[in-house]
């Protein structure tokens, strides 16, 4: 790295208290060089102190991993993307008929498939409960027409999952401790939280509505949403992973692990996201993908229960970032530190966040008023007093998982169709947009799910 470890150390530890973040590790592959730094604790009610070799939850970093070992059953020709998946998993069924027979592989992994995606079901600690989990899929109806946009699909991952069980013939956890982290060297990765406590694990902290940060009420999520969201590791580990794709396929160690082929392939572009401000513009096989400053960019960030990671890749620069935290106003701490770094190492910056205009723009607010309902949340958007006030209520397994509804918000215009909004905590806005896909049916996407009007 051109500066030293304790400069990013230093910033790490001061930009992570103005964001209170409890704990973080961040680290830093630039060429041949990998740097890391820890800063603050793992738990704040046992004060014990963040190291580099800690362990974080990925969050939803998991998904590429998943998708990583699709890719190795293309590889082996074991998967064809464009088959339908009931071709290779005869079970699989969701609400919507011609959804069951038509969707494919290549669909779940770009998050094409319109599938509700929030099914957080737990189905037990047994090596059956993946299965069990895509068995209660029968029921889950369609966000969107298949094909017609991106939604954010944890659901189909599970799915994915499955996938690799039976066409690996074990479970997804072995399939990705034998076909990742094996070959990838990785000692403290894991999927499971008895292998987590054998290293120095993070706890979440979550912040409930009006009341101070404290340890979140349980360590993870179930295991059936094992391959969407499971995996923790040291941030070092992670960047394993990404210099992997960054190699194309390649382990630092020189191990194939993923064909040229197949790598480039995830980084392709799959489908336009109609937010291109939260995450990305476009979504490939697993990898979020962005353009910073006219430069192509790829990552994914992950969320758990008070745990939040994130990933990015500049591979013109050959510079990948993972930054693990627990807790706090961890986006913000994200945004911060990757301006810093990216911008010294691969002249490269995220874009600034988006913030509603000095002087809002006049727009119809009447036209986006009414409600709009997917798997575990329904929003109502309504005009009180000259402005467009947003109303979320938790349904369903995601409401039990909730630390209560977030109060009414108001939701800003920055541009016809394009909103931003926050809660009373919040330093930092979050888009809201709305569209319609070619039947005309309207929808808002907030938070990477499309979510239709009902009403």
């Amino acid at each position: 790295m051109p500066v030293s470890e304790q400069h990013w150390a230093a910033r790490l530890a001061l930009l992570a208290e103005k964001h209170r973040v409890p704990g973080a590790v961040l680290a830093v592959a630039a060429g041949d060089t990998v740097s890391d730094a820890a800063y603050g604790v793992l738990n704040q009610d046992t004060g014990v102190e963040t190291t580099t070799d800690s362990v974080f939850q990925l969050g939803s970093i998991t998904k590429v991993w998943t998708a990583t070992l699709v890719m190795q059953l293309v590889d082996e020709g074991l998967l064809d993307l464009g088959e339908p998946l009931v071709s290779y998993l005869p079970s699989f069924r969701v609400a919507d008929p011609e959804v069951t027979r038509t969707v494919t592989t290549g669909h779940l992994l770009a998050h094409t498939s319109g599938i509700d995606g929030d099914l957080f079901l737990d189905t037990g600690r047994g090596d059956d409960c993946i299965e069990r989990y895509v068995a209660a899929c029968a029921e889950l109806k369609q966000n969107h027409p298949l094909g017609a946009t991106m939604s954010y699909c944890n659901s189909g991952y599970v799915v994915l999952g499955r996938l690799i069980e039976v066409l690996r013939g074990k479970t997804w956890d072995e399939a990705m401790r034998e076909h990742v982290f094996e070959p990838l060297q990785l000692a403290y990765a894991g999927t499971l939280p008895e292998e987590a406590l054998l290293h120095r694990a993070a706890v979440g902290h979550v912040t409930p509505p009006g009341a101070e940060m404290q340890v979140a009420p349980m360590w993870g999520l179930f295991r059936s949403v094992g391959p969407a969201g499971l995996i923790h590791a040291t941030a070092r580990e992670a960047l394993a992973f990404a210099q992997l794709h960054l190699a194309d396929g390649l382990a630092p160690n020189g191990t194939r692990v993923l064909s040229a082929a197949s790598a480039q392939a995830m980084r392709e572009a799959r489908v336009e996201v109609p937010d291109p401000y939260t995450l990305g513009s476009h979504w490939g096989l697993g990898w979020i993908l962005m353009t910073w400053d006219g430069r192509s960019v790829y990552g994914h960030d992950g969320n758990t229960i008070g745990q939040s990671a994130y990933m990015r890749v500049v591979p013109d620069a050959g510079v990948a970032v993972c930054l693990l935290t627990n807790g706090g106003q961890a986006r913000d701490l994200f945004h911060d530190v990757f301006t810093e770094v990216l911008s010294e190492l691969a002249g490269v910056a995220p874009p600034p966040l988006l913030e509603p205009p000095s002087i809002p723009p006049r727009v119809d607010l009447n036209r986006y008023a009414g409600r709009y309902v997917r798997e575990g949340v329904e929003m109502t958007f309504a005009v009180e007093d000259h402005r467009l006030v947003l109303t979320t209520k938790a349904t369903g397994a995601l409401a039990e998982l909730s630390l209560g509804d977030p109060p009414p918000a108001d939701v800003v215009p920055v541009a016809e169709d394009l909103f931003v909004t926050k809660g009373p905590d919040d330093p930092a806005w979050t888009p809201v947009v709305f569209f319609r896909i070619q039947d005309g049916t309207e929808y808002v996407h907030f938070g990477a799910r499309a979510t239709p009007r009902v009403g």
